[in-house]
């Protein structure tokens, strides 16, 4: 076990990793940041921040030689940066274990290799592609670029064969993945945390809903049978498990009108549907994530009270900040920001949380704090 005191590493200086800074130092941890953004969020409050590119040698032979495990706040970090630090100390994912959630076509391709299901899709790599691609998979249909997309960016919906070739010109004619547009019941994830040796913890069940493509709000417990909150639980332990992870990870699935549950997307890392776990559970998403890179026993995931969780994203400032005196005012709200300078449409500055006993009406207090946040 790695026990306070010790030097974290942290690949990536945005809100994750800055929440995972703040749990990592409350429990005596210290962090060392590596983001080459040098006003990111989580290096402003690391004990140091290395401003570099994530390939820099020298950075990561500061890393190497004062951090006692490293980590990631999202996948796209190059596997060379990680394998390299492998030499020297616990990468916690893995290089091999992010290699398979860095491109949609892999890991639409894992996903199945363990025997679970996705929508239905079909790669694009080149213009040749849209023929069988259309056939199998048909329209309504959503183009996405097989590495790089987030948050609704790169992709492109389509409503009839006939915009498949202008939306593949849009995309940059890059790889990309043409899946299936369906009728959902509801959009769900789980946050999962699975150590070295096995073991795993899992989250409540959060029900999800998206604006533009965007995370909106989550609501845990999710309003489902908790027969399949068990399924989706066990799903994602399957997941963790085939990758042999060790860490927090995130599993999006679809469940359609018929019970049956898809997967959407790994994410491995803590993720914006699991930030209710900050006030509403016993251990959060983030001290789950330094525990699980220290090796130390996990922490319980029990939810104490229903929550709503709702993003606040730039869109919100408009031309003042927003009326943080309206969401303080309530005592159940619990606001997040994330110590970013600029804020911009579509861009994630913070979260706020509402905890009721009653979920719904958890929900209305936060629809009703949202609609007063923007000025009139």
């Amino acid at each position: 076990m790695i026990l306070p005191g010790a030097t974290l590493g942290m690949l990536g200086g945005g809100q994750l990793g800055r929440m995972f800074t703040v749990a990592a130092r409350t429990l005596g941890y210290r962090v060392l940041v590596l983001d080459p953004d040098p006003g990111s969020p989580a290096g402003r409050i690391a004990d140091q921040h290395l401003h570099a590119a994530y390939g820099d040698q020298w950075a990561l032979q500061e890393i190497a030689q004062r951090c006692a495990a490293v980590t990631t706040e999202f996948e796209n970090i190059p596997a060379q940066t990680l394998e390299t630090l492998a030499q020297h100390l616990p990468v916690r994912p893995s290089a091999q274990a992010l290699r398979h959630t860095q491109d949609r076509i892999r890991e639409k391709q894992f996903i199945h290799a363990t025997g679970l299901a996705t929508a239905p899709f079909y790669p694009i790599q080149h213009p040749d592609d849209f023929a069988p691609a259309l056939a199998q998979v048909g329209t309504p249909a959503i183009l996405k670029r097989a590495a790089l997309g987030y948050d609704g960016k790169g992709q492109i919906s389509i409503r009839q064969p006939g915009e498949l070739a202008q939306a593949f010109a849009d995309l940059g004619e890059v790889a990309c993945v043409l899946e299936q547009k369906l009728v959902l019941e509801r959009e769900v994830s789980v946050i999962v945390a699975r150590s070295a040796d096995g073991e795993c913890a899992c989250y409540p069940v959060v029900e999800n809903i998206h604006h533009h493509g965007i995370l909106h709000l989550s609501l845990a417990p999710a309003r489902i049978p908790e027969t399949l909150a068990q399924q989706a639980r066990e799903m994602a332990q399957t997941l963790a498990h085939a990758l042999d992870y060790c860490g927090v990870m995130a599993v999006e699935f679809f469940l359609t009108a018929s019970g049956e549950f898809l997967v959407n997307e790994i994410a491995p890392r803590p993720h914006n549907s699991g930030h209710y776990t900050l006030d509403a559970c016993i251990t959060s998403q983030f001290e789950q994530q330094v525990r699980a890179v220290c090796g130390l026993p996990f922490g319980d995931t029990q939810l104490l009270s229903p929550v709503v969780m709702v993003n606040i994203l730039g869109d919100v400032w408009q031309q003042h900040s927003p009326n943080w005196a309206a969401l303080l005012a309530e005592p159940r709200a619990k606001l997040h920001l994330y110590g970013k300078e600029q804020p911009r449409p579509g861009r994630k500055m913070g979260h706020f949380c509402v905890l009721d006993p009653c979920l719904e009406q958890a929900l209305h207090s936060a629809e009703q704090i949202f609609a007063r946040l923007a000025p009139s």
